[in-house]
């Protein structure tokens, strides 16, 4: 499974030496070059390093959990709580398949920053939780991101009935572990940011072959029971007022990131009004039309894109959507994913425990 490893940063900051010019870059985070390559080498704060570093898998219980690599199309992470091996007459456990976030350009699943919460998140639930490698724009634009969500849920139905083709899939202990494991009639997709885009994106792809209606793709017996978008990364093409008066106090998020990365990820040519970043506008189909389970959105009172979280949740109930929303009061964007600010934090801390209780009641009511 691909990680952003020391050797790999030390080629690039040489390849981008290497007589290349930058064509385009988001502060810190990435550089394209004139021969269409990308360098992500991180050149920001020093600080933000150490939630960057990637984790690796552990067949031994920590904390309560086992984490392991699933290679194919795409990479799977999946964590194991020990509840797993407890239910009580074999009851298998929900599945929460993660939808990471980076504005569809940048990090990945095995980084720090999403291994603390993810891992704890398993054991508070229980629930086995299926992280996927999305693939990166803008080497690979939307809607690949979208496409890659789709095969995410592929791969765990076809795992859970020991479909495999090709005989790679059923041989891995990993895949093993999960159909062990998982119920995959309780399927949870949760993002952060431009995850949470992917959550309300993939969830209607697949809904639309859940309803019967429309059974141009069998999906039984896996069914996506709920969405759970954090700070979704809903935007409009046209600054709201969160975004002119909210001051960003992250590295990880910022209106040049936010505008950069959605104009290497959109299809070329469109605007933040695309339907990927702006599901409640008139370019989107209508939302009443939209099949969709029901919905958690989590939204930040401190963050950029506070109003068009909050508009987008207002759209969905106006369209007769089931949802439910928690305001994280006094937090910024993807709060939680700090496990600095988590465990030193009080007030960070709490709100975080807020964040994991909700999901976890969430899940035990669908």
């Amino acid at each position: 499974m691909a990680t952003a490893t020391e050797a790999q940063q030390q080629q690039h900051v040489v390849q981008a030496a290497g007589g290349r010019k930058v064509v385009d870059e988001v502060s810190g985070w990435l550089r394209v070059l004139d021969d269409g390559s990308v360098d992500r080498t991180w050149t920001g704060p020093p600080e933000a390093l150490p939630l960057m570093q990637p984790i690796a898998p552990y067949s031994d219980p920590r904390d309560g959990h086992t984490l392991h690599d699933l290679p194919g199309e795409p990479n799977l992470r999946v964590y194991l709580p020990e509840a797993a091996n407890k239910g009580e007459g074999g009851a298998r456990l929900p599945v929460i398949v993660q939808l990471h976030g980076g504005g569809f350009c940048i990090s990945h699943p095995s980084w720090l920053m999403y291994h603390h919460f993810y891992s704890h998140l398993a054991c508070a639930v229980p629930a086995v939780v299926v992280a996927v490698e999305l693939p990166l724009a803008p080497e690979r634009r939307l809607p690949a991101h979208i496409d890659a969500g789709v095969a995410a849920l592929r791969r765990l139905r076809a795992i859970a009935l020991s479909e495999d083709d090709d005989g790679a899939l059923n041989h891995h202990p990993a895949a093993a572990l999960l159909r062990d494991a998982a119920d995959i009639s309780r399927v949870f997709l949760i993002g952060d940011s431009s995850g949470g885009n992917l959550v309300h994106l993939v969830a209607a792809r697949v809904m639309m072959g859940q309803d019967q209606d429309e059974p141009t793709t069998n999906w039984s017996p896996l069914r996506v029971a709920g969405g759970i978008p954090i700070h979704p990364g809903f935007v409009r093409a046209t600054r709201s007022r969160s975004e002119l008066e909210t001051r960003s106090n992250s590295v990880f998020f910022t209106l040049d990131m936010l505008d950069k990365f959605l104009a290497l990820a959109l299809p070329e040519g469109a605007t933040k009004d695309h339907p990927f970043t702006c599901p409640m506008g008139p370019h989107a189909p209508p939302l009443e039309d939209v099949h969709l389970p029901p919905m958690l959105v989590a939204v930040a009172e401190n963050d950029l894109i506070y109003d068009t979280n909050m508009e987008y949740c207002d759209a969905m109930r106006d369209a007769g959507k089931e949802v439910e929303v928690l305001v994280n009061r006094g937090m910024s964007h993807s709060f939680y994913l700090n496990k600095y600010a988590v465990d030193m934090d009080p007030t960070t801390g709490e709100r975080a425990r807020e964040l994991v209780d909700a999901i976890a009641s969430f899940v035990a009511r669908h």
